[in-house]
């Protein structure tokens, strides 16, 4: 351990961990600003001479710089948390400044409004709506996938519905699209409904599709009121959410039934 004082300023180093040399300040003690106690605690902790001795000082010392370490790795990560939940369109995100609006003014806004609020507050552009690169081949030619996403861009109804199988079905607006491709494809598939809600992650803290109502809103009997319909018998569906959420969720439901998003199934959900 290094230390460095004059007298009222001590700070306490470890200069052979990580970081920058500030980054390996493990604590610093102003005796005069501190209380009594506190600047005894700390000097006592890392300067007692049985401590040094058995090796307890440099041992306190490597755990209270690791809590510093955790601490500023925890401060430096949440701008990117934040961006995610932002660009991922947090359900609980959006439930929670929708409920806080509604106190305010009366009103409620739907998912897509808050969602929008928030990637402007945080300047994010909407994510473009392109079959990901993971899902192409790696060995596929740049061009070739530029050619793939035209493709999948073209695919797309001109109006609000769903394209699937090469059959156009128009809809009523974002909503009705997910309704309408869960009812076709739990149609054409009786296990279909039963193997999406089997799937491990749907939403942070909710499902999708439930035999139970209230798993599509854990604790909210409102929402489950308004916003679950039963798209089959005894399966329902929960459906306030963003239109980048509803595509998706629309794209897990391909893949579960084991068609091809953006070929065999695609969608306009409006503006």
């Amino acid at each position: 351990m290094a230390i460095l004082t004059d007298g009222q300023d001590w700070q306490f180093f470890l200069p052979a961990e990580q970081g920058e040399y500030g980054e390996r300040r493990v604590y610093k003690l102003d005796i005069v600003e501190r209380e009594i106690s506190e600047a005894v605690s700390r000097l006592e902790r890392y300067l007692k001479y049985p401590a040094i001795c058995s090796g307890a000082a440099i041992d306190a010392a490597r755990a209270d710089y690791r809590n510093v370490a955790r601490e500023r790795q925890m401060k430096a990560t949440l701008p990117e948390a934040w961006r995610k939940l932002v660009e991922e369109e947090d359900d609980l995100l959006l439930e929670l400044l929708a409920d806080r609006v509604e106190a305010l003014c009366g009103y409620r806004p739907d998912p897509d409004t808050v969602a929008a609020f928030l990637r402007e507050s945080v300047q994010l552009k909407p994510a473009a709506a392109v079959v990901p690169t993971d899902r192409l081949s790696p060995a596929a030619p740049p061009s070739e996938k530029r050619e793939i996403r035209i493709a999948v861009e073209s695919a797309r109804p001109s109006g609000v519905g769903v394209v699937l199988n090469g059959r156009f079905q128009p809809a009523r607006n974002a909503r009705d699209v997910l309704v309408r491709v869960f009812g076709e494809l739990a149609d054409r598939d009786a296990m279909f409904l039963e193997r999406f809600a089997a799937l491990p992650k749907h939403g942070r803290t909710r499902r999708y599709v439930s035999r139970s109502r209230d798993e599509l809103y854990p604790g909210r009997p409102d929402l489950v009121r308004d916003f679950s319909q039963e798209v089959r018998p005894g399966w329902w569906l929960g459906v306030n959410l963003s239109r980048n959420a509803i595509e998706r969720i629309v794209e897990m439901a391909a893949e579960v039934a084991g068609l091809r998003w953006g070929v065999d199934v695609n969608v306009n959900l409006g503006a």
